[in-house]
């Protein structure tokens, strides 16, 4: 099979989540077997000192950077619903992006990407008005990074309806419901952890682009990047499961869009958004 007609994809996973001295030990061992890395931004997890290694380590590594900002709540991981008005999400996010990208640019990588985190997230894609607040602050800093978002999701819509760059992503670690939202982590069987049944599902996603909801419904995701969650147990040995049984199948794993991280020549001002 020629390297053209080869099916792609990308593995992302939400890493430099560690706080002060509590690290997460699976940061140095994930990093190396992604294509996009999402970097807590300090707001649910990280500090100046991780987000300075994990951008590092993707460097290093060849690993595209993205933001993965969150709600102002340490205590509860960003897991938790907050009742923050549209200007507090878009302000929130941009001082959260910003310090991400200045954490590239001391490394001399380029942002690509931002993926909203835990319970903002949910929101954004299930509410319009959340998921505009969080376009307004992609937009603002750079009309050219991509937003991550599920299939059919408000956040998708709003996105793409601004012109921002979209990559939908699928999740290898997490239950669908029927409508092709996640399953809450209160509920049992929320995350999965059996290594057969994630390496099926990513070759399933890969296919077919679609993965089955709890019910036994077949969602059709059309994923462009596949998330396994940095902190689920046993993280690194999924991921490399995932690697090789994809590799098996003649995949080919990079970075959505385009080459993984390259160095940065010039930071491109943003555009105007209007219309």
């Amino acid at each position: 099979m020629s390297e053209r007609a080869r099916p792609a994809i990308d593995l992302n996973a939400d890493l430099a989540e560690g706080f002060g001295r509590y690290a997460l030990e699976g940061d140095v061992a994930v990093m190396p077997l992604v294509d996009s890395a999402n970097i807590a931004c300090g707001f649910h997890a990280g500090d100046p000192r991780t987000i300075d290694a994990a951008v590092s380590a993707a460097k290093r590594h060849g690993v595209r950077v993205g933001a993965h900002p969150g709600f102002p709540d340490l205590v509860g991981f960003g897991r938790r619903m907050m009742a923050l008005g549209t200007h507090e999400i878009t302000t929130d996010l941009v001082y959260q992006i910003g310090a991400v990208d200045a954490f590239c640019r001391r490394h001399g990588v380029r942002l690509r990407h931002v993926k909203p985190h835990g319970a903002l997230g949910n929101l954004a894609w299930q509410d319009t008005s959340v998921a505009d607040a969080v376009v307004a602050a992609v937009a603002s800093v750079d009309p050219e990074l991509a937003v991550l978002a599920i299939s059919g999701s408000a956040l998708e819509s709003r996105a793409r309806a601004a012109g921002l760059p979209v990559a939908r992503e699928a999740y290898l670690d997490r239950a669908y419901r029927a409508d092709g939202t996640l399953v809450p982590r209160t509920e049992p069987g929320a995350v999965l952890h059996d290594e057969h049944a994630i390496v099926e599902r990513a070759l399933e996603l890969v296919r077919h682009g679609t993965v089955r909801a709890v019910d036994g419904t077949v969602l059709d995701v059309g994923p462009d990047t596949l998330c396994l969650h940095g902190d689920t147990d046993m993280a690194a040995p999924l991921l490399s499961a995932v690697r090789t049984a994809l590799e098996s199948e003649g995949v080919a794993l990079r970075a959505f869009g385009g080459p993984a991280d390259l160095p940065r020549t010039a930071h491109p001002a943003p555009r105007s958004t209007r219309r």
